[in-house]
């Protein structure tokens, strides 16, 4: 199975594209999915997370309140890296465990995992090939203000916060510029599938 990151910053498509290669014949896995899995009521991951940034993070119903570690993690360097010690390892545990499952069922196939750090932990070794999606900063921040209803100076705090769409580029084997819309990022999205369907069966 020809194993494939697809990565980029906050607000640039990626789950647009994630979307469009299931479509049209890919196995995806979300990291954000995954990584609510781990997080849920009683498991290891939520209790530590407890543990490392109080009970403040939790709701009544003991499930994580994700706006208020957002708020947090997103204005405290040293606390963001803290949260993604705790998350990363149990994200990538549970998505090999999804590979491994996916390629004894397809060996042939393409499984796509989405993650907006995976250049930043270094999960993005682990793939054949990386995938990255970017588009013009103006539009990013537009998207990013749209989307979360954030203003532009917590959006702008927001993007600051991780590495740079052009740091991200330089890591990628396939580039995908979603700033003109979502018919030409289809196009697009759909010209690397056929690209990665070629290399998956050389391998």
């Amino acid at each position: 199975m020809l194993k494939v990151g697809l990565t980029g910053s906050i607000a640039v498509g990626k789950s647009f594209v994630l979307g469009v290669l299931a479509e049209i014949g890919c196995r995806v896995l979300d990291a954000d999915a995954t990584a609510r899995e781990v997080v849920a009521p009683g498991t290891p991951g939520l209790n530590a997370i407890a543990e490392a940034f109080g009970a403040e993070i939790l709701r009544e119903d003991c499930t994580l309140d994700r706006v208020q570690l957002g708020a947090i993690v997103f204005s405290n360097e040293e606390k963001r890296r803290l949260l993604n010690s705790i998350l990363h390892p149990l994200i990538i545990t549970a998505q090999d465990e999804q590979l491994r499952l996916w390629e004894l069922e397809t060996p042939a196939g393409i499984a796509v995992v989405d993650a907006a750090l995976m250049i930043e932990s270094g999960g993005y070794r682990r793939f054949d090939k990386l995938i990255v999606v970017h588009c013009r900063p103006e539009v990013q921040l537009d998207r990013l203000i749209s989307r979360d209803g954030l203003s532009p100076q917590e959006a702008e705090k927001r993007i600051a916060a991780q590495m740079s769409q052009a740091e991200k580029m330089k890591h990628a084997d396939f580039l995908i510029d979603s700033s003109e819309g979502f018919d030409n990022t289809r196009a697009q999205t759909e010209r690397v599938y056929r690209e990665l369907r070629t290399l998956s069966y050389k391998s």
